[in-house]
């Protein structure tokens, strides 16, 4: 089965009418990525025996039966979940997310778990510890990161849908540099109980797919309050897909000045025309400013590093997973399984974040890069007041080279500069394909208020509806 043609509402019909098998589709799944894979690498752990669920109603759960792709960073009973790292490369839950959970009640099939960058810490997947993930467009590609797995699950056709995580941009910028949509929801929207930590106050679980109409689906079943997890919103969580379809007349659009100037000549006159598209459908324009976004990167890596150096305390050779052998005594047991167990990213990361929260420097860094959160989050909201999105660029350029920026730390960071903010602010934010550059698929940005999902969705749809984009074919999957 390959779904480069495919979406929930089509799967459904066909399995719902019987012409169609579950248990076909979840074969022919397997078979298309077993095939496949050698050339992507988009895969950590395949479920060869993947079943779908007993007593499938096709009616009541619109995603029963249908084969779903989670990032290995979120929890799995019985599932090897490894964070693509080699401290973690045989470790087996016990327990589920509550995503997967929700997923399970929704009758989805899993057929395994998506490759990464080690921990979500990178902007490339050139950073897991099973190797690089290479983008279907060109394999000679990135595919982004650090959802990348996910993302080339679903763009090569192998999945219809997939789970991923987005600290920094990690859904987004992937899902831009594939050619599909990727929306990560407002801070608080879906629980983040199961996700392997990276940094919690901006981790989120969202969702990827060729179609905006098939995230909403996945969304409206995994989104809700959570009794795990104490940061989650107890709003009601309304019906996505009624966002489908809508026009866009008399929405307020806000174009991001300082994201435009970003990008270069070709990629923004395909962003602009898609711009354009949306005030000739009678949305309103208006060009707006965010002058904090220059110190977004910063600020963001001070946060995010000094979360994650908490977070990764847990790790420690003692409770579960990876080791190190040859030990002579407790402090050789830390060291040197965290040495080895961690890569160089995770552990410059750990370094440059406890470095942050010490004694002489919290004050310097911590406590400021927090207070220009707070600012950037209040550039956001007096925005909002005037309108309903905020539309740009969601990457400077597309897809770069396998081994081009890697060993530049600083240069891979700049990456995520038009992404992070959305994290810091915790509103939702979604790319959606704008079409291609060189041969390369290329994103438009959207952004809303908090808990304003809906108005992604329906603006994203009418992206999709006017250059209908999702009928391409990635030209690595051509053969």
């Amino acid at each position: 089965m390959n779904y480069l043609n495919e979406d929930i509402d089509s799967l459904n019909e066909k399995l719902a009418q019987g012409t169609l098998s579950a248990d076909k589709l979840a074969q022919d799944t397997i078979d298309n990525i077993k095939k496949t894979d050698d050339k992507l690498n988009a895969w950590i752990t395949v479920q060869e025996d993947a079943k779908p669920a007993s007593n499938l109603n096709f009616d009541q759960n619109k995603l029963a039966g249908i084969p779903i792709a989670i990032k290995d960073n979120i929890i799995t009973d019985g599932v090897k979940t490894t964070a693509a790292s080699h401290i973690l490369d045989n470790y087996i839950p016990v327990y589920d997310a509550t995503v997967i959970e929700r997923l399970k009640k929704a009758q989805v099939t899993f057929v395994g778990k998506t490759n990464m960058d080690e921990f979500a810490m990178g902007s490339s997947t050139e950073h897991s510890y099973f190797g690089i993930t290479h983008n279907p467009w060109n394999l000679d590609k990135v595919p982004g990161g650090s959802s990348g797995g996910s993302a080339v699950a679903v763009a090569s056709g192998q999945v219809v849908a997939a789970l991923g995580s987005d600290t920094g941009g990690s859904i987004r910028q992937p899902s831009a540099f594939n050619g599909i949509f990727g929306i990560k929801p407002t801070y608080g929207r879906v629980s983040r109980w199961g996700l392997i930590a990276f940094a919690s106050s901006l981790d989120e679980i969202g969702v990827m797919s060729k179609r905006a109409k098939t995230s909403a689906e996945v969304l409206n079943v995994i989104a809700g309050s959570d009794e795990h997890d104490s940061t989650l919103s107890t709003r009601a969580v309304p019906d996505f897909t009624k966002y489908i379809g809508q026009d866009v007349k008399g929405m307020h659009v806000a174009v991001v000045k300082e994201y435009m100037a970003a990008v270069d000549g070709d990629m923004r006159s395909v962003l602009q025309e898609q711009i354009d598209a949306l005030e000739k459908a009678g949305a309103i324009i208006t060009e707006v400013s965010l002058p904090l976004t220059k110190y977004a990167v910063p600020d963001y890596y001070i946060i995010a590093s000094s979360e994650a150096s908490s977070n990764l305390q847990r790790f420690d050779g003692i409770r579960y997973g990876y080791r190190a052998q040859d030990t002579k005594n407790l402090l050789d047991v830390y060291v040197k399984s965290r040495s080895e167990g961690f890569g160089e990213e995770v552990k410059r990361r750990i370094m440059l974040g406890s470095f942050a929260l010490s004694a002489g420097s919290y004050d310097r860094f911590f406590r400021q890069a927090s207070k220009v959160r707070t600012l950037i989050c209040d550039e956001f909201d007096k925005i909002f007041a005037e309108n309903d999105v905020i539309v740009g660029p969601t990457t400077t350029t597309p897809a770069f080279g396998i081994g081009s920026e890697i060993s530049d730390p600083i240069k891979m960071y700049n990456n995520d500069i038009l992404t992070i903010s959305a994290n810091l602010a915790g509103i939702p934010a979604a790319s959606v394909p704008a079409g291609l550059v060189d041969g390369m698929p290329v994103g438009l940005q959207i952004m809303a208020k908090r808990f304003d999902e809906g108005s992604i969705f329906q603006v994203a749809d009418f992206i999709e509806r006017t250059n209908k984009f999702y009928e391409k074919t990635p030209a690595g999957m051509e053969d």
